[in-house]
């Protein structure tokens, strides 16, 4: 029947492609504010395909349809898509071409490529237009046919916004325009339109629940020396909101009316307004045409480089995030012992229960992935009814979760085995966990990128013939959404240097295709290390506090100073967490971090 349905609606496209004189049609996974993570109004691929994966896009033709999936997606999007008329590209295969190579390929020239120019960026857009052109291809910027066939397409969300208080926050909101801009005036603006709905929040200091697990609202942000105007539906203003508003001397206007009001206000004034290249759609630089000014946001450093307020808070929340781990993992263990049934969605479940125990809960940060045995090496699995596994003893168990606290975003991932694990499972483990170390224990001078350690978390496993395609780290929000730039840890540079208040996931892995996967990860905080005649050197805290299980490491493959390090972070989760548990909780995080030897 979802066969069926998908067919059909991929049938209804290609009608209104053919009534458009359009010959392909590129459909992304995002929405007009560029983000990952989206609220079900803006699933238009999801609909089309089928496909629920968090990245990828569809491409149409008249005769073809493929998802272009990267590697944390290649296995979901086999099986999801098996069966329907739509086939897997398996994005960063050097056999596999990228979007624009293969419409090049495959199109005759003068053909017409469409896509809605409010989910592609003003970079993206510019540089498809070239590589279409260079090929005879036309681009249209147009096309949009969700709104006339996705008859029963959700509505904006309706929750309402809320104020982040500044206890958390440790920035007033006015303090935080001055210093966006001073940026943007810095780059030729007088004017500012921030896109990115974490930017909006973040800069304002106010958050909503429009996104699941992302704490944002749907909103617009025009900053400038001339009146500052969030654009939002109004409905979701409450009085405490708009004193807080007002307070910050923004104005509101309604969400609808976003393009023309700025582009009224731009030529009122005669302002330049800045538009950050990679988070704002490219429809945007055609409204505002000579009014605009290409750069970089200068909300995105700012957001990333945390306060001391915050880094506070976030230790906070990682020993209240650790006591809800480590009651969560006990009851897992538990069922298991006492013969009772266990599914991968009843450990997501089980997590949710303990973490809304705890003080300053709000939401997870991200649907938990729970894979037992091969579901663990599919890279962002999502258990459902029809693939849910009972938990057994003769695999390992991968649970990638993470929660958001008031003071606080986590992302953890710990890989257990409930049974005796095997030789190879503790080899590959180990493997895993000494690139976890390196990251976390290197020193690095001023101005280093990700890319630059990325290699560090890699070469055990390249040693092995082993790899991940997956980046090692990301950045992580401060209560705000669980992806978060400039920085990473990957082998493609983002050019971001990493920077003391940063905090950024440490997440090695390796997964071995209907066997099982591994995957280790804590946040980390970027901090000063020293400063020597070569200047300033910088190395990582680690916040996370939960143990690792202990019988999957292989000391024979380890070195001193890991197995120091291993019983060195045990003994800090010890020291932070024993005092906030009972007795029967003492006594399991004791026997969980006892030391490491050989």
């Amino acid at each position: 029947m979802k066969h069926e349905i998908i067919n059909n609606r991929i049938a209804s496209l290609r009608d209104s492609m053919r009534s458009a004189n359009i010959q392909a049609a590129i459909i992304p996974q995002t929405d007009p504010h560029l983000s990952e993570y989206l609220a079900d109004h803006w699933q238009v691929r999801r609909w089309l395909s089928g496909f629920t994966g968090s990245a990828g896009s569809l491409v149409i033709t008249m005769d073809k349809a493929f998802v272009w999936a990267d590697s944390r997606y290649w296995l979901q999007a086999a099986s999801q898509l098996k069966g329907i008329c739509i086939d897997v590209m398996e994005e960063g295969k050097p056999t596999v071409p990228t979007i624009e190579a293969y419409l090049c390929t495959n199109l005759p020239p003068h053909s017409t490529v469409g896509i809605d120019g409010m989910l592609f960026s003003i970079t993206a857009t510019s540089s498809m237009q070239q590589q279409l052109a260079a090929s005879g291809i036309d681009l249209r910027v147009d096309f949009n046919p969700a709104d006339s066939m996705w008859t029963d397409r959700p509505s904006l969300p309706k929750d309402k916004v809320f104020v982040h208080e500044n206890k958390y926050a440790g920035e007033t909101p006015d303090s935080k325009i001055a210093k966006i801009l001073a940026d943007a005036s810095a780059q030729g603006a007088d004017a500012v339109l921030i896109s990115d709905l974490a930017e909006v929040a973040w800069t304002l200091n106010i958050r909503s629940r429009d996104v699941e697990s992302n704490p944002v609202l749907t909103a617009y942000l025009y900053l400038s020396s001339n009146g500052n105007t969030l654009y939002l539906d109004t409905d979701k203003l409450t009085p405490e909101v708009t004193k807080h508003l007002q307070e910050a001397k923004v104005n509101t206007c309604p969400y609808s009316e976003a393009m023309t009001s700025v582009s009224a206000k731009a030529n009122d004034s005669n302002a330049k307004v800045l538009l950050s290249a990679n988070q704002t759609a490219g429809a945007w630089l055609d409204t505002l045409g000579s009014h605009a000014v290409i750069g970089k946001s200068p909300v995105a450093m700012l957001k990333a480089v945390k306060n001391d307020i915050q880094t506070q808070g976030i230790r906070h929340a990682m020993e209240r995030d650790g006591v809800a781990l480590t009651r969560a993992f006990m009851e897992i263990e538990q069922t298991i012992a006492s013969g009772q049934s266990l599914t991968e969605m009843d450990v997501a479940d089980i997590l949710l229960k303990h973490r809304k125990a705890q003080p300053l809960f709000f939401d997870i940060s991200f649907d938990t992935i729970a894979g037992f045995g091969p579901h663990g090496a599919i890279v962002h699995y999502s258990a459902t009814p029809d693939t849910n596994s009972e938990i057994t003893t003769d695999s390992l168990l991968l649970i990638d979760s993470g929660a958001n606290y008031l003071d606080g975003t986590t992302d953890i991932t710990r890989t257990i085995a409930l049974g005796t694990p095997t030789d190879e499972q503790r080899r590959c483990f180990t493997l895993v966990m000494q690139g976890h170390i390196a990251i976390g224990t290197s020193i690095f001078p001023e101005g280093t990128r990700g890319a630059q350690l990325d290699a560090l978390a890699r070469m055990p496993l390249w040693k092995q013939g082993l790899s991940y395609l997956h980046g090692t780290g990301h950045g992580v929000g401060h209560f705000l959404n669980v992806h978060e730039g400039p920085q990473s840890i990957r082998l493609n540079d983002t050019l971001a240097p990493l920077t003391p208040g940063m905090i950024t996931s440490n997440e090695p892995g390796v997964y071995l295709s209907d066997r099982f996967g591994i995957r280790c990860e804590n946040l980390v905080l970027t901090i000063p290390a020293m400063t020597t005649e070569f200047g300033n050197f910088y190395k990582f805290e680690t916040l996370t506090l939960f143990p690792f299980d202990l019988q999957l490491f292989d000391t024979t493959i380890m070195s001193d100073s890991e197995i120091e390090w291993v019983n060195n972070y045990h003994n800090t989760v010890r020291s932070r967490l024993l005092p906030l548990l009972q007795p029967a909780e003492q006594e399991w995080l004791i026997q969980k971090t006892q030391p490491l030897t050989r």
